[in-house]
């Protein structure tokens, strides 16, 4: 049975197994999700998930700047939009011809409040070669619509819903629905590390398909995966070469770019000791920054509290970030999650590796470091002197 997680194998009752696949799995979107779960719905409905592809007709207020100013660079009018994507970096537009979406050919700087062109420009994606360098033959069924909608078909180009839906993590709902039980819907929670991790790989990572091209086109995500399948039988992560840095990776294997963090995460001491993504994120919607469960340092410190088995063995946070307290500097996240991940201009995210960056990355191998982040008026070489005046770590460890 096409997309029957295993977990669901075992889960589900007998006799919802013998219903036929037609009737047992399908698609319901998540409208059908609220009558049961209305707080958890009315959160997620206001997350960048839920709002991540919107088009202008329904939602005016969707498209952020004002097209009436004319820019060199914006071609296009309000009525040549048909999907506006994106709310907190940058914003992009699409058009529809035919039955495809395409881009439009300039992006707005949210941050910077500028126009900026938007190409995918050769020796980037490793996708670029298979499409000509026109846009308007680079359909974003293959390369985007995937992970910005629930049940993409390649072969009618229809979706169950935009945006990431809640059968983007859960599963087909349709059986859940006529019955529900915890047996019959896939709970990324009850999944082990792996696969619950996996949820969120699925679109936060860069890799391609194990069969490409597919009815003659190059897709740029998981095409056939389900949550609770194994992602690895339909998707490999961006190789990587250390010492070489790429479009993909800095040199030390650390995201170049944004929509990278499963890359980083599975390389990371918390993955291997079974940290999920889920353990620090809620994607139904927080108060917090990046949807997550707590304030990030409240987050770190329930498993890195001072002296803790886990670390920072010292007393205080304070006498391990050199920082006082209430600063930038002694952010668990400052450190330990640079923003070093280029997600447009000079606009970036936080690196997942959690690894502090040393200053002698970056004179040996390009890499920005986690001191002149934030200390930018400084060279490299300021931040290894003050990293070698600290008594608490090894000079090898921080500053050589």
């Amino acid at each position: 049975m096409r997309g029957l997680s295993a977990f669901a194998l075992i889960c589900i009752p007998g006799f919802l197994l013998s219903q036929p696949p037609a009737l047992a799995l399908q698609f319901v979107g998540s409208a059908a999700c609220k009558s049961c779960h209305p707080a958890i719905y009315e959160r997620w409905s206001k997350t960048r998930m839920a709002n991540v592809v919107r088009d202008p007709k329904v939602h005016p207020d969707a498209i952020i700047p004002d097209l009436s100013k004319p820019d060199p660079l914006v071609k296009f009018t309000k009525d040549d939009i048909a999907f506006v994507y994106g709310s907190k970096w940058k914003q992009r537009y699409f058009t529809k011809k035919g039955d495809d979406y395409f881009p439009l050919g300039a992006q707005w700087d949210i941050t910077h409040q500028v126009w900026r062109a938007y190409m995918v420009a050769p020796n980037t994606d490793w996708w670029v070669p298979f499409y000509p360098a026109d846009n308007m033959q680079r359909p974003t069924g293959p390369l985007c619509d995937g992970c910005h909608s629930v049940n993409y078909n390649i072969q009618t180009k229809a979706v169950t819903e935009w945006n990431v839906g809640c059968e983007k993590c859960h599963g087909p709902g349709s059986v859940h629905v006529k019955k529900p039980a915890q047996a019959n819907i896939v709970n990324p929670a009850r999944l082990d590390t792996v696969q619950g991790t996996n949820v969120c790989i699925q679109c936060h990572s860069q890799g391609q398909p194990l069969t490409n091209p597919m009815n003659g086109k190059y897709y740029d995500w998981p095409v056939g995966f389900q949550v609770g399948e194994n992602l690895k039988d339909f998707w490999k992560l961006e190789e990587h070469k250390l010492g070489d840095q790429t479009f993909t990776h800095f040199a030390d294997g650390t995201a170049h770019k944004n929509r990278m963090q499963g890359n980083d995460f599975v390389q990371s001491v918390m993955y291997e000791h079974g940290v999920s993504c889920f353990s620090c994120h809620d994607v139904h919607g927080t108060d917090n920054n990046a949807d997550l469960l707590k304030p990030a340092n409240v987050m770190c410190l329930e498993c890195h509290g001072p002296n803790s088995p886990n670390g920072p063995h010292v007393a205080t946070i304070e006498a391990h970030t050199h920082h006082p307290a209430g600063s930038a500097g002694n952010e668990c996240v400052g450190c330990h999650m640079p923003k070093v991940e280029q997600t447009i201009a000079d606009v970036n995210v936080r690196s997942h590796t959690f690894r502090f960056i040393p200053p002698s990355e970056t004179d040996a191998l390009k890499i920005p470091n986690s001191c002149n982040i934030c200390h930018k008026d400084k060279t490299s070489k300021w931040a290894g002197d003050e990293l070698r005046a600290w008594a608490n770590v090894s000079p090898w460890r921080v500053a050589n």
